[in-house]
């Protein structure tokens, strides 16, 4: 069976957006970090976006501009299985994008019983907030950017029962950004 990895960036007041939905200071730029975002990108895995996420990468990964600033994740975006979750969008004209509609948690329930790679859901707060619950997300990798908010939201936003998380890594990079890496635990 697949498993499903949640793949975000916060700050560290815990937001993963600020007040005006703006993901932009998430994406600080050194060689180290470069190197692991391309590492990521190359190593596979089918991608899960919510209809915002979705939109904010489909305008950008496919673009020649992405391709000249960071040509291997550009090919892994563009080239990976997709899946968008939206119950307004009537189609998914990225390339290799499936568009699903409703029953979310189901239908990765079903996604996670088919072949292939393991799944990765980024940004997508929303959808973090309604999955997490539910007991389908295995494990959770989480960037802490060196930056205070202030306001915005947070992944798990109406989440009413406690998640026990289980600290399995952490990674510091020169940028300031560290990778937690949990389990869920009971």
């Amino acid at each position: 069976m697949r498993k499903l990895l949640v793949f975000n960036s916060i700050s560290m007041d815990g937001y993963f957006t600020d007040q005006n939905d703006d993901m932009s200071w998430a994406h600080k730029q050194d060689p180290e970090w470069n190197e692991f975002v391309a590492s990521n990108a190359k190593s596979g895995g089918e991608l899960l976006f919510g209809r915002v996420t979705y939109d904010m990468m489909k305008s950008f990964w496919p673009s020649p501009a992405a391709t000249q600033m960071f040509p291997d994740v550009a090919r892994g975006m563009n080239e990976s299985p997709k899946v968008v979750f939206s119950r307004t969008l009537t189609e998914a004209s990225w390339q290799n994008t499936r568009l699903i509609k409703d029953n979310l948690a189901e239908a990765v329930r079903n996604l996670k019983h088919e072949p292939g790679p393991g799944l990765v859901l980024m940004g997508s707060g929303s959808i973090i907030a309604q999955l997490a619950p539910e007991g389908v997300i295995d494990e959770y990798q989480i960037v802490t950017n060196p930056i205070v908010l202030g306001a915005g939201r947070t992944m798990f936003e109406g989440v009413e029962k406690k998640l026990k998380l289980q600290l399995t890594n952490t990674r510091a990079f020169e940028n300031g950004n560290v990778l937690l890496s949990y389990l869920p635990s009971s």
